[in-house]
C-alpha cells in the first residue's frame, strides 16, 4: 500500500474512533438524564393527584356548569395542536414520529373542512412546520429536555387563550408517552375543553361525602381558580413524559451509533 493511502486510512480510523468516543459520551449523558426525568415525573404526581381529588369534590358539589374551560362546543370548526418535540436531533425517530402524526391529523381535519392552529414546543417542530408554511400561533423553545412548571404554565396559558377567545373550539396535545426505557409511543390526546366527568370515578363514595362540605367561596368560584392549574398540571405531566422519552430515544440512537 502506498504511503499516502496508508496515511489517509490512519486519519480515517482516528476520526471514527474520536466520533465513537463522542457518541458513547452522549449515550451515557442521556442515560443519566432519563433517571432525572423519571424522578421529576414521580415528584409531580402527588400535586396532580390532590388537585384531581379537589376537582372531583367540587364537581360532586354541583360546580362547573358555567366554566369556560369545561364548555364543550356544539361544532368544531378549528382545532389547535400543542406539538411537543425536541430542541435537538440525534434522537432516532423521536421527532419525526411526532411531526408526521401531527401532519396526518391536520390533513385529516382539513379533509373534513376544519381549520387548525399550531403551538409548537421545541426547535424541531418550529423548523418543520415553518418550512412547510403551516400556521403557527405560538412557538416555545429551549426546555424540551428539562421542562419546568413555569414552562408548562406559559404553554397552557397560550392554549387556553386560543380556546376561551373562540379562535379554536378544541385543543389537542401531541406528545410521546414514556412507557418504559424500550417503549415510547407518540399519541394525540384531548387537552381543552377539560374533561372532569371521569375524575374521581374510583372514589364515588368519598366524593359524595365531600360534597356535603361548605365551600368558601362558592364551589364554582374555587373550581374557576383551580381549572387553569389543572390544565397546567396536565400539560406539565405531558412535557415530563416527552422529556423522558426524548432521553430514552437519544440513548438508543447513540448506542447504535457507537
Amino acid at each position: 500500500m502506498a504511503g499516502g493511502q496508508e496515511r489517509i486510512l490512519r486519519r480515517r480510523i482516528k476520526t471514527v474512533q474520536a466520533t465513537k468516543k463522542i457518541t458513547r459520551a452522549m449515550e451515557l449523558i442521556a442515560a443519566s438524564r432519563i433517571v432525572k426525568a423519571q424522578a421529576k415525573v414521580n415528584a409531580a404526581k402527588p400535586y396532580s393527584e390532590k388537585l384531581t381529588d379537589v376537582i372531583a369534590n367540587l364537581s360532586a358539589a354541583g360546580a362547573g356548569a358555567d366554566q369556560p374551560l369545561l364548555r364543550v362546543p356544539e361544532q368544531v370548526d378549528r382545532t389547535a395542536y400543542v406539538v411537543v418535540t425536541a430542541d435537538r436531533g440525534l434522537a432516532g425517530g423521536y421527532n419525526n414520529n411526532i411531526l408526521r402524526k401531527t401532519e396526518r391529523a391536520i390533513k385529516a381535519a382539513q379533509a373534513e373542512g376544519q381549520g387548525y392552529a399550531l403551538i409548537t414546543i421545541g426547535k424541531k417542530a418550529r423548523g418543520y412546520f415553518s418550512f412547510r408554511n403551516f400556521d403557527i400561533a405560538h412557538s416555545f423553545e429551549g426546555f424540551s429536555d428539562s421542562p419546568t412548571y413555569a414552562d408548562a404554565k406559559s404553554v397552557a396559558e397560550a392554549a387556553v387563550e386560543l380556546f376561551t377567545s373562540g379562535e379554536v373550539q378544541k385543543v389537542n396535545l401531541v406528545f410521546t408517552r414514556f412507557i418504559s426505557l424500550g417503549t415510547q409511543t407518540p399519541e394525540i390526546t384531548p387537552f381543552v375543553p377539560l374533561d372532569v366527568s371521569s375524575v374521581g370515578d374510583d372514589s364515588d363514595d368519598e366524593a359524595g361525602i365531600a360534597a356535603d362540605y361548605e365551600f368558601e367561596p362558592s364551589p364554582d368560584g374555587i373550581l374557576g381558580s383551580l381549572l387553569p392549574r389543572y390544565a397546567e398540571a396536565k400539560l406539565y405531566a405531558a412535557l415530563l413524559e416527552a422529556a423522558a422519552s426524548e432521553h430514552a430515544a437519544r440513548q438508543r440512537a447513540m448506542k447504535a451509533a457507537t
